[in-house]
Order: C-alpha cells, then sequence, then structure tokens
C-alpha cells in the first residue's frame, strides 16, 4: 500500500489530503464504484464510467500502484480482472456518503433518471 507523507503536502497537510493524492484523480473513484459494482473487465469498467480508454488505463495503474485495487490474470484466458482490496474496500463507506449528498444536493429531485440508476454501493464486509 503506498502511503504518502503529510510533509510532501503543499497548503494543510492531513489525512485528507493525502487520501486525495492517491485516490483523487478525475475517474478513479468510479474506477472503484464500477468495481465494487461488479464490472471486474476493463471493457466494463470503460462503459461503467463512460471515460475514455486511455484514462482508465492509467487510473487502474494508478490504483494499483496504491494498493486500491488489485489485477489478475484470468485462468485460462488472456484477460485481466479487477478487483478491490481490502483498502480499496475500506473506500465504500465514503462512496456511499458521497452518493447520499449527491441525492441530496446534486441531483435534481425530479431527475427521471434518479430513482432507475442510484444504488447504495456494497458494504466493505461483502467483499472478498
Amino acid at each position: 500500500m503506498t502511503t504518502v507523507p503529510l510533509e510532501q503536502l503543499p497548503g494543510r497537510p492531513c489525512p485528507i489530503a493525502a487520501t486525495l493524492e492517491l485516490v483523487g484523480e478525475r475517474w478513479s473513484l468510479l474506477v472503484v464504484r464500477e468495481i465494487a459494482m461488479g464490472s471486474v473487465r476493463f471493457s466494463d469498467i470503460v462503459r461503467g464510467t463512460g471515460a475514455p480508454r486511455d484514462r482508465i488505463a492509467a487510473r487502474l495503474k494508478s490504483l494499483e500502484a496504491a494498493g486500491v485495487i488489485q489485477c489478475e490474470l484470468s485462468p485460462g484466458a488472456r484477460r485481466h480482472t479487477y478487483g478491490l482490496t481490502a483498502s480499496g474496500a475500506d473506500l465504500l463507506p465514503a462512496l456511499n456518503a458521497l452518493l447520499a449528498w449527491g441525492e441530496r444536493h446534486a441531483v435534481a429531485a425530479d431527475d427521471p433518471q434518479r430513482a432507475a440508476r442510484y444504488r447504495t454501493l456494497v458494504e466493505p464486509e461483502e467483499i472478498n
């Protein structure tokens, strides 16, 4: 697991700033969301996030280097699958909090896709 020395962070260094150094890049938390929701193949993660393929490839590499996800070669296939590590699963309550905040403050109450699209992610103990 990669960590960030607080003394190397600009401004007011704190654990929030250190967390954002590891998972704060655009698309990173959406990659974690997709894996938590069962999208374990690259093409499924790209489709679920709507991000460009090269961006997702870069995020997968950085998240793996940070110890948030793991990449495995599928048995009998030449495809990689992705899963959350214990560290990645520990992000799920934060994602659930962002989901709840977004429902209250970022998504219009009359948005026609609101009810059909948003659901709480699995809890960390449900992973593995």
